[in-house]
């Protein structure tokens, strides 16, 4: 799915294209998605402006003063900016028609994503209230982390993708920072030291900002604002390359699968 580096490649891709733009009208083609699109949007939206755009998570949050507009992309969808009159494909269920002639496309062929007009305070909604810190945000340490992770026995992998712990960490950034912090992905959350979580925060966060700069992990169902896929994928040192040569010592990776997901680590690098 998009993580968090493609949810903020996409905040960063429309938000020049739409800020200050009044809302002419709204197209809901498919409004069975996750949760079902707020049925008044249609008719709320058209004549407001977004004022500002954010991003808590993989959620993106459209503020128009009078409400925000709540979107998550799910296991694969995309918003990209067409112009208006642009032909509508089989999956894209949702354009927001702005006064300057162009369209925000909301693509989605699982349909697992959402988009919810929220006018209570949007960081109270259930969907964001209890998520934890943001992973490139300063209360997000080492000693915050070991705090978190004391006397557990879940896999450090899957402690670090709990979004009650830090927000945004999805299966691929996961995997890349554990193998840069030399930490194998099985190990015990409570038994890993303050000084070895301290080393995986600067590479979560090392890696969530590369992925950001260059725009995102290509996966086969994402694409980027502009309808270009990202390039971070060319970087990756083991996501998706289980049997092949790890890149420091030259063995061969493992793959396994911890929490239904798919994990690749090298069984030398990582202890």
């Amino acid at each position: 799915m998009p993580e968090l580096p493609e949810v903020e490649t996409t905040r960063r891709g429309i938000a020049p294209k739409i800020l200050g733009q009044t809302i002419t009208a709204v197209l809901i083609r498919q409004p069975k998605l996750r949760w079902p699109v707020t049925a008044s949007l249609a008719e709320e939206l058209p004549g407001l402006c977004f004022r500002n755009i954010d991003r808590r998570g993989k959620y993106l949050l459209l503020d128009a003063e009078q409400g925000v507009l709540l979107i998550h992309l799910g296991m694969s969808g995309s918003l990209r900016i067409v112009p208006l009159g642009t032909a509508a494909n089989k999956h894209d269920h949702i354009d927001i028609l702005f006064s300057n002639n162009i369209v925000l496309r909301y693509t989605d062929p699982r349909r697992f994503g959402c988009m919810l007009w929220v006018t209570q305070p949007v960081l109270q909604h259930p969907l964001l209230e209890n998520l934890g810190p943001e992973p490139l945000s300063d209360e997000f340490d080492g000693r915050y982390l070991k705090a978190q992770g004391r006397g557990k026995k879940i896999a450090v992998k899957n402690f670090i993708m709990d979004s009650s712990v830090v927000v945004g960490i999805g299966n691929i950034y996961a995997n890349e920072a554990l193998f840069n912090a030399a930490i194998r992905p099985s190990c015990q959350a409570g038994k890993i030291s303050i000084t070895r979580y301290r080393f995986l925060v600067e590479q979560l966060k090392s890696v969530l900002q590369d992925a950001i700069h260059v725009g995102g992990t290509t996966l086969r169902d994402f694409t980027g604002s502009d309808g270009k896929p990202g390039y971070f994928k060319q970087s990756l040192k083991v996501y998706g390359r289980g049997g092949e040569p790890c890149v420091q010592c030259d063995r061969v990776l493992t793959e396994i699968r911890i929490g239904q997901r798919s994990t690749v680590y090298c069984k030398h690098c990582q202890n």
